[in-house]
């Protein structure tokens, strides 16, 4: 089965996000609005409870902390992505490498940034436009980031969580 480590942000940030996700992201129906902690990966149910195990250890050590969106960004050319980009990264660089830890045998694709998508799959052109006008708006969004959620792929596509993990306040 196919797994993620994610962080659901608050229904503000996500009612935010879901105003450019509906037209721009074509995974709108699938997921919520999100932070991803770890690429999507192929699991063995053998081997769940073990990632469950150290999962639940990263949440019991770390602290809760607070993230700020502050504006939009692009990772053209690499990817036709906008994203909300996240000021305070350090906690999201940490809580990343202690989340892999558990999953280094399967390598990431990209170096992580931590980051909330709004747009994917743009043509060239329309990217330049859309994040074009993006860049103008203004961003100032906070959330409180108290637990991360281990997700799983149904066969329709759709996202759903295995599993919430609470971090220490």
């Amino acid at each position: 089965m196919k797994y993620s480590v994610v962080i659901f942000p608050s229904s503000k940030v996500q009612e935010f996000a879901n105003q450019y996700r509906k037209r721009y992201d074509s995974t709108y129906a699938l997921i919520p609005p999100f932070i991803r902690l770890k690429e999507a990966f192929e699991l063995d149910d053998a081997k769940l409870p073990e990632l469950v195990e150290h999962l639940q250890q990263v949440a019991e050590h770390t602290d809760s902390f607070t993230a700020k969106f502050h504006r939009f960004s692009t990772f053209h050319p690499t990817n036709n992505v906008i994203y909300l980009g996240i000021q305070n990264k350090e906690a999201f660089e940490e809580l990343h490498h202690q989340v892999i830890e558990c999953c280094s045998s399967r390598p990431e694709t990209y170096a992580f940034v931590p980051h909330l998508t709004i747009g994917r799959d743009f043509a060239d052109d329309e990217l330049k436009d859309v994040y074009g006008q993006l860049t103008m708006a203004k961003v100032d969004l906070e959330t409180e980031i108290d637990r991360f959620h281990l997700i799983y792929q149904l066969e329709d596509g759709i996202w759903s969580v295995y599993q919430s993990f609470q971090l220490r306040k």
